[in-house]
Order: C-alpha cells, then structure tokens, then sequence
C-alpha cells in the first residue's frame, strides 16, 4: 500500500521495508480472497453456474413436459373412449381432472419449494409425475387412468412453480436471466399447441398409450441431469402452513371443479353452484386465516406491489381467452372440416413456432426497453388476431385461420416474459417460488373460467342459431350454427383481452430496463 503525504510530498510504502515478501505475498492473497468471498453470494443461493446451457435445458425440458401435458391428451381422447370403453361424462375427467390437481396445488408446490429446497422439490414433482404418467400408460380401466390423470396434476403442482423458482436461483440477473425467462416463457406459451401436434403424431403412428410414456423418458433425463447443473436454493425456517394448504387447496379444486361443470351442465345447475358456494366460502376462509398466521402459506403483503398484482390479473384475461383457442378450433377442425388428429396437431404448429420466436426475441430486448412497452403491443396484437378469428364461417379454409393464429401468437408470446419478469421481481429470495406459483395460478384458473364461460356463450349461441332453422335441420345447417357459437366464443375472448390492454396501461408502471430490480428485494416494493 502507498501513502502520500499532502505536506511534504514524500512517498512512504512500509510494507516492504517492515515485513519480510514472502508474508507480504501472504497478505496479497488473503486480501484478494477476502474481496472475492465479501462480494460473492452464499454458496447455497449463487448463480454462478458453469453449466448455464444444460441447467435451462433440464428446466425447460420440464415445464415444456408439464405444459403440454394439458392438452396432449385431447386429440387422443376418441381413440381413448374407444379403447377403454369410457362413458361421455367420464371422459371429461381426462381433462378436467389433470387441471383441477395442478390449478388447485399449485401455491402449495410453490411454497414447498421455499421451505425444502426448490431443486429437491423440483425433483420430487418430476419423479411423481413420472411415475403417474407410467401407471397411466399401463392403464385397463377407466377409473385407473382417471385416478392417475390427478397424480399427473398433483407432480405438476409441485414440479412447475419450482422451475420457474429455479431460473432466478441459477441464472444473474441481466441478460442472461431474461434469455432464460424467454426460452421458460415460450416453452410455457407454446406447450399446449406442442401438445396437440406431439398427441397427434403418438396416437396416429404408435398408441395412445405412449402420450403418456413420453413423459417417463424426459423425465428420466431431467432427474439424471439436475443434480449435476442446477444450484440447491436456501431452505427458510418454519413450518408449512397445513391449515392454509388444505383450505386453499380445497377452495381452488372446488372453483375449477365448479367452472368447468358449469362449461358441459350449465351455471345453474347443482354441481356446479353448490362448488362455486363451497369455494367461496374456503377462499374467504383462506384469506382469514393467511392474515392471522404468523408463517403464512400465502402472505398477503405479496400483493402490496402494484405492478406484480398488475401482472396476475392481466395473467389471468389472457390464460381465459387463450387457452380456449386451443379447445374451441380443435373442436371447428375436427368437426365442421373433418382434421384427423395428426392434422389436427400440424395446424397448430406454426402458432407454436410463432409463441416460441416472439417469447425468445423479446426476450432479448426487454433488458433495454423494459417491460411496459411489451405489455401494451402484446395484449393489443393478442386482440387483433382474435377478433379477427371471430370472422371465421363454416366454409373457411386452413389459411383464413392462418393470419389470426400468427398475429394471436405474436401476441402472446410478447406478454409471457415481460408477465414472469414482472411477477418475479422485487420479492424476498423465500417467497420466489410462491410469487411464480400466483402467476401459474393466474394462468390455470383463467383458464378455468375463460373456457367454462365461452364455452356456455357457444353452446348457447349454437342453440339460438339452430331454433331459427324452424326444424330445417340438416349437416350444413348444423354445421354453421356450430362455427356460430364459436366466433361469438372468439368475439367475448378478444372483449377478455381488451381488458388486460386496459389493465396493462392503467397499472403497470415500471419505467426502468428489465434487468434491474423492479422493487427493493427486501420490502417488495417498487418504483412507479
């Protein structure tokens, strides 16, 4: 060290007159070991990670498995019906029984993640979810492949909310982490297109029992490859809140259930007000009993940040409007235009392909531009492309869908990273894992309501369409009353992403570059 003295400029280093080299040696490297260590990050939660390309590929792998796991299925579903002779009602269960165990656990996996490790409850939902997916595919009855398509839900549950948790804990903040969050997104985005077109290539040339063992090998890959490239997160004190679980838990499996009866019996019917009365009440329950807990499984406080709260329910418009392109076009291909399921699948893909590309190139710049101006163009594509679905008729060819599919996909795929980004930010390293579960939830249930409520507007709008043919009943007739219900279905669903334009504009008021913090880490709060 130099010391220079202002009042007779003379140049003093004692160190080498004073102390022998070989211990000043010493000191050099202790003090450069010293800095290293003081400015480095516990070893339990550092990012530093040398292999950053295989830790995203093992966590994209999965949540592109669990994604489209939702959707995987539908196009088998005939060939199901056929093979395990199921019943009409009990065939539901194939659908709505995987979204009611992932949507209604969801903050439950999330939380477990934070108190026990998010790699180690990353692979415990995996492993679950391999396992249900083998018994599954095994599956003789239906009772049995009912029984499993819910343990599927519950690995999710567990497995989904933990990846996401897992990007911030293995990737720097900057522009690494939003690539990752770019490839999460679009694998997230894209699953459920993936799904169609991957359960129309297995049932078409293999069985229908392989939509279900594909999972077994990836699985296999993600288990064998996670402890070797991704970081263990810290584990927080305490207990898990089982009071809170259950409720919740409880609260949230009786709304899906509730909203997806409503969608095939209606929303007065029995089942589907006597659900939508007990969550009601759970829910409230929940909500009193997190504001009163000292460890709560969901504390309320999360909510304090506008732009995260901003950020869920603008989740949730798109997951409702969205998610049912999904169902209501399979339906028009298959049944108004006569699609096989492989077909089916391939028209699918580029909307895929579009989800993926536009989820990775935002992903790119919004470290420079942020997250605002993403969350203004993405929602008003989003809209654009599904009014113009809404003019689709019975006689529309594969390219008058093409143009909306793409324009709608765009969309999306610019919402997604700017949404987890956002959701994400700001919060305490404990509660990462239930602030990315709130924004699958957002997702999941959106899902819920936006496919029970569109699909009652159709079935509605059909039935109206049909009682002014005054009995002139005939496949052309019946053909187009069926598209009719569908674009009214497109045109409440271009209303639903309105309003989260509206909402992104009205709420969201991050003005900084994505890469830095959008609140302070310790208070969860941010800077308008």
């Amino acid at each position: 060290m130099i010391i220079e003295r202002a009042k007779d400029r003379r140049v003093i280093d004692p160190a080498p007159h004073r102390l022998p080299a070989s211990v000043c040696r010493q000191i050099h490297r202790e003090s450069e070991r010293y800095m290293v260590q003081s400015t480095s990050a516990p070893a339990s939660t550092s990012t530093e990670n040398r292999h950053l390309g295989l830790a995203l590929l093992v966590i994209a792998s999965a949540q592109l498995m669990l994604v489209l796991d939702a959707t995987i299925v539908n196009v088998a579903l005939p060939t199901i019906r056929q093979a395990l002779h199921f019943s009409t009602a009990n065939l539901e269960w194939l659908v709505t029984g995987y979204a009611l165990t992932y949507g209604g656990l969801l903050l439950f996996g999330g939380r477990t993640g934070d108190l026990y490790g998010k790699r180690r409850m990353f692979m415990a939902g995996i492993a679950a979810f391999a396992v249900a997916s083998l018994l599954g595919g095994f599956a003789t009855n239906e009772t049995w492949l009912i029984v499993t398509r819910g343990l599927q839900g519950i690995g999710a549950a567990i497995a989904s909310p933990t990846a996401l948790s897992l990007i911030a804990t293995n990737f720097p903040e900057g522009q690494s982490r939003d690539r990752a969050l770019g490839i999460y997104a679009a694998m997230s985005g894209a699953g459920g297109a993936v799904g169609l077109l991957l359960g129309g290539l297995l049932t078409t040339y293999a069985s229908w029992r392989w939509v279900f063992f594909v999972n077994v090998f990836i699985a296999a890959v993600v288990l064998a490859l996670a402890p070797r490239v991704l970081n263990e997160s810290d584990t927080a004190s305490g207990k898990l809140d089982a009071r809170g679980a259950i409720t919740v838990t409880a609260g949230m499996i009786s709304l899906v259930y509730g909203l997806t009866n409503a969608a095939n019996h209606g929303w007065g019917a029995l089942g589907t007000l006597l659900p939508l009365a007990i969550a009601a009440i759970l829910l409230i329950a929940f909500i009193a009993l997190e504001a009163r807990h000292p460890q709560p499984l969901m504390p309320l406080s999360i909510f304090a940040n506008r732009n995260r709260s901003g950020a869920y329910a603008i989740m949730f418009f798109i997951g409702s409007s969205i998610f049912s392109v999904f169902f209501f076009l399979t339906l028009y291909l298959q049944v108004i235009h006569g699609y096989s399921a492989i077909r089916t699948g391939l028209a699918f893909l580029p909307m895929a392909v579009a989800i993926m590309v536009s989820a990775v190139g935002i992903s790119r710049v919004v470290t420079r531009i942020g997250v605002r101006v993403p969350l203004l163009i993405g929602p008003a594509l989003a809209c654009v492309g599904m009014f113009w679905m809404a003019q689709i008729t019975a006689t529309s060819g594969y390219l008058s869908l093409l143009g909306p599919l793409l324009v709608l996909a765009v969309g999306a795929g610019f919402c997604f990273v700017p949404l987890t980004t956002t959701a994400v930010a700001g919060v305490k390293p404990n509660e990462t894992g239930l602030a990315s579960a709130l924004l699958n939830t957002s997702q999941q249930i959106g899902g819920a309501v936006g496919l029970s409520l569109l699909g009652t507007i159709a079935a509605t709008a059909t039935s109206n369409r049909l009682s002014e043919a005054h009995g002139q009943i005939n496949q052309l007739v019946i053909a187009a009353a069926t598209t009719h219900g569908y674009t009214q279905a497109f045109t409440l669903a271009a209303g639903l992403l309105l309003v989260a334009l509206i909402l992104s504009a009205l709420v969201i008021r991050v003005q900084r570059p994505a890469d830095q913090p959008l609140g302070d880490s310790q208070s969860g709060t941010s800077t308008p």
